[in-house]
């Protein structure tokens, strides 16, 4: 069986086509970026009309097959930014209606702890959801993926992105600083703000700002410092749920999920305490089709369909919300 899934929660327009034993045929996206701003909505949504078209095409012919050969269509149906999901949702309908196929409604936080599993081979995991709105730490118990631990205001990739904005970066900022933080020395006193299993990242944020302002940091040791106070926080959470579960692999999924020092300080804790740390390739960390595809095979295999009328984006559908049928 062959799925094609569609994801458009934020930035990134993505098509990915998937095989029932979980062979990726393709794995194609296109992202939205901004060297003077962030996302603004209405703009995103456009990049994603504008691209569409082309994702798919490119999708289809690194698969070499023809869109009649589909069996399923799935979307990213939510959570996420509601202007992008309706472009996903569109255009999954539209295919499903056309070629008379399935269509399924997938979770985006799921699907990246479900491609995280297909492609680490980890069997029961914690799952360290860190992208740019989502910060949680997940793991499944009594028939759905509890939330273990999040954000308690914004995500550590809209932290990240909006730190690298008052550094004079370009959208997305992630990256950029992971290369300044490389080059700092020094290790700014920050706040350190974990709330039992919770994290708080706006008055870290507010913080940092107030310390470029003043002009008396390089712009190297505010990256290293933030980095290093932000995902300390995220592991002393994930190590608190590994300890709470009793479970012994821990997995990364979202895109700062890709930043190496995050990915070196899960592996020492883990390490520490006698645990497995996974990480899928790069490709997979971030919004892609791929996951999308994945997580509607799972949902179609439990006998999951959507009819057209349950097929409304959900911009705040919770991850414990779902319940989980097809483990």
């Amino acid at each position: 069986m062959i799925i094609l899934g569609i994801e458009t929660t934020a930035h990134t327009f993505g098509v990915g086509i998937v095989k029932s034993d979980g062979t990726i045929l393709a794995n194609v996206k296109d992202a939205f970026t901004s060297k003077n701003s962030g996302m603004i909505p209405a703009e995103v949504a456009e990049h994603h009309f504008d691209m569409w078209e082309k994702v798919l095409r490119n999708a289809l012919e690194k698969a070499q097959m023809k869109i009649e050969n589909v069996d399923v269509f799935a979307f990213s149906q939510g959570p996420g930014i509601g202007n992008c999901l309706r472009v996903g949702a569109f255009v999954a309908r539209c295919l499903a209606q056309k070629y008379k196929k399935p269509l399924i409604g997938v979770n985006h936080c799921i699907a990246h702890l479900s491609i995280g599993k297909l492609r680490t081979k980890a069997r029961d995991p914690v799952l360290l959801y860190a992208s740019g709105a989502n910060t949680q730490v997940i793991a499944l118990e009594g028939g759905k993926y509890r939330v273990f631990g999040e954000t308690l205001d914004m995500g550590v990739g809209n932290f990240l992105d909006s730190a690298a904005r008052e550094l004079g970066l370009g959208f997305p900022g992630g990256p950029e600083l992971e290369k300044l933080a490389k080059n700092g020395k020094k290790l700014i006193e920050l706040p350190y703000v974990v709330k039992g299993m919770d994290t708080n990242f706006g008055g870290l944020f507010t913080n940092v700002k107030q310390k470029i302002e003043s002009g008396d940091y390089s712009k190297e040791d505010v990256a290293f410092s933030l980095q290093e106070t932000a995902f300390a926080m995220l592991v002393e959470v994930a190590e608190r749920a590994l300890a709470h579960t009793g479970k012994k692999e821990l997995v990364l999924g979202g895109g700062v999920a890709c930043n190496a020092r995050l990915q070196e300080m899960c592996r020492i804790m883990c390490e520490e305490r006698n645990a497995a740390s996974f990480c899928p390739e790069r490709e997979f960390l971030v919004d892609n089709g791929a996951m999308i595809a994945w997580q509607g095979w799972l949902a179609h295999h439990a006998g999951r369909t959507l009819q057209l009328n349950e097929s409304k984006i959900k911009p705040y559908w919770r991850t414990d919300d779902v319940e989980v049928d097809w483990t």
